[in-house]
C-alpha cells in the first residue's frame, strides 16, 4: 500500500485559486426548482446575502444565465422609452404636430396595464419573452388611435367639421375595422398562450402579454381617445393663436411708427 499512497497529516492546498477582477473567487452554482423563475431565485439570493450581513471585503455577483437576467432587466426601460420616442417622432412628422401623437400614444398605458394584469392572473413574471409582447403591443395598439384621429382629421380639414362630430363620426365608422384588427391579433395569440407542448412555457408569457394588453386596450380606448383627442384639439387651437397675434401686433407697431 506504502508503495501507491503516501499519507500525511499536512491539510490539503489547492492546487490553482480562481481570481475574479485581481481577487480570489469562489463559483457556487444551482439549479432552478420545477416551476420556478429565475428572478425570484435572484431575489431570494439577494435577500439571504443581506441577512447573512458578511463583510464589506466579501462582495458577491451573479454570472452566466442570473447576470445576462440581470442586465436585460436594466436595458428593459431605455428600450420601451427609445420606441416610445421613435413612435411620437414619427407620428409628430405624420401628423405636422406636437400634440395629435400624444392622443394616439394615450392608447399604450391601457394595453401595459391589461398585459400584466394577464400575467398576474396566470401566475406567471414579467420575462424578457413577456416584454417582448409589451413592445409589440406599441405597435398593435396605436393603430386603433390612429384609425380614429387620422379620420377625425380629415374630416375636420376637409368637410370642415368641428372636433366633436368628427371624432364621433370617427369612432362610429372606425369600430368595425378597429374590431377586425384587434380580433385578428388577439387570436394569433391565444396558440401561444394555450399552447402545453415542449417549450410552451417560453412562448406563454408572450400570448397572456398579447391577449391582455388587447382585450383590454379594445375596451379603452373606444373611450379614452375621443375624450383626450378633445382635450388636445383644444390645447392646439390654444397654442395656435398665441403666434397669430404677433404679426398683427408688428403690424399695428409699424403703422404707428409711419403714422408718426
Amino acid at each position: 500500500m506504502k508503495s501507491f499512497v503516501k499519507w500525511s497529516s499536512v491539510p490539503v492546498q489547492p492546487l490553482s485559486i480562481s481570481h475574479q477582477s485581481m481577487f480570489p473567487a469562489v463559483t457556487i452554482s444551482f439549479n432552478l426548482a420545477q416551476g420556478a423563475a429565475l428572478g425570484d431565485a435572484v431575489t431570494a439570493i439577494n435577500a439571504a446575502m443581506a441577512d447573512m450581513r458578511t463583510p464589506l471585503s466579501l462582495n458577491a455577483s451573479f454570472q452566466g444565465t442570473a447576470q445576462a437576467f440581470q442586465e436585460s432587466l436594466k436595458s428593459q426601460p431605455y428600450l420601451i422609452a427609445a420606441a416610445l420616442v421613435t413612435v411620437y417622432i414619427i407620428l409628430g412628422i405624420l401628423y405636422e404636430s406636437y400634440i395629435l401623437p400624444i392622443t394616439i400614444l394615450s392608447t399604450l398605458p391601457s394595453a401595459g396595464v391589461g398585459a400584466l394584469l394577464m400575467l398576474n392572473f396566470a401566475g406567471l413574471d414579467l420575462s424578457v419573452i413577456a416584454m417582448i409582447g409589451m413592445i409589440l403591443l406599441i405597435g398593435i395598439v396605436k393603430k386603433n388611435g390612429i384609425m380614429m384621429v387620422d379620420f377625425a382629421i380629415s374630416a375636420e380639414r376637409t368637410r370642415g367639421m368641428s372636433s366633436e362630430d368628427a371624432i364621433r363620426q370617427a369612432c362610429l365608422l372606425r369600430f368595425r375595422p378597429i374590431l377586425m384588427t384587434t380580433m385578428a391579433a388577439m387570436l394569433s395569440g391565444l396558440p401561444l398562450m394555450l399552447s402545453t407542448g415542449a417549450g410552451s412555457e417560453l412562448r406563454r408569457p408572450l400570448g397572456f402579454a398579447m391577449v391582455g394588453g388587447l382585450a383590454l386596450s379594445q375596451v379603452l380606448t373606444l373611450y379614452t381617445t375621443p375624450v383626450i383627442y378633445l382635450y388636445m384639439s383644444k390645447l392646439q387651437r390654444l397654442l395656435s393663436r398665441r403666434p397669430a397675434h404677433m404679426p398683427a401686433l408688428a403690424a399695428k407697431m409699424g403703422g404707428a411708427e409711419a403714422a408718426d
